[in-house]
């Protein structure tokens, strides 16, 4: 299989070419990636079990029961657009993103080395998101505000990606497809 992850190269700074290129990847859509009709050599397991087991994932076990990452897979880097992964940091659920020092490629050294937000900075402005999400007529919104779990479930639902921007250290949210 090619092109699930197809590469290009782009100037770094178009206003100075003598800067040279970089590579720029990113995950292509299903339906451009290129199969082969032939395989290249005899399978592992039949495409069948591959096709079954794609939508499965295993739950981990967890040395320490207590931690809670309510937000995996919701916050966005503002830096460079990654997911935050979860972490634990100063004894607290936290999402981090190490822009792209955990991968093959090269980082970018302009970009910072490390973002960090604690869970428990992000959770109390959820509400207010909440409030943003009812609409701007105050009729609209709840008499009494949801807890952090349904505005959660209601980001979820709607498929809302938030943000983090370490500069501003504040949040935005977007939708899929904007």
């Amino acid at each position: 299989m090619w092109n699930r992850q197809p590469t290009e190269h782009e100037l770094i700074d178009p206003g100075n070419t003598g800067l040279g290129h970089r590579q720029v990847q990113w995950w292509g859509l299903p339906d451009g990636w290129v199969i082969s009709k032939r395989p290249a050599h005899p399978p592992l397991v039949s495409e069948a079990d591959f096709i079954a087991v794609q939508g499965m994932r295993a739950d981990r076990e967890t040395t320490c029961p207590d931690r809670r990452y309510l937000l995996a897979g919701m916050v966005h880097c503002g830096v460079c657009g990654r997911r935050l992964e979860s972490c634990w940091a100063n004894n607290r659920e936290a999402y981090r993103c190490r822009h792209g020092h955990t991968t093959a490629n090269g980082s970018d050294t302009a970009r910072p080395k490390n973002v960090y937000v604690r869970q428990d900075r992000i959770l109390p402005h959820l509400q207010a998101l909440y409030l943003l999400l009812s609409g701007s007529d105050p009729a609209d919104w709840p008499a009494t505000p949801p807890d952090v779990m349904e505005v959660i479930e209601t980001c979820e639902t709607r498929e809302i990606t938030l943000i983090y921007d370490p500069c501003r250290a504040r949040f935005a949210r977007t939708r899929p497809g904007r």
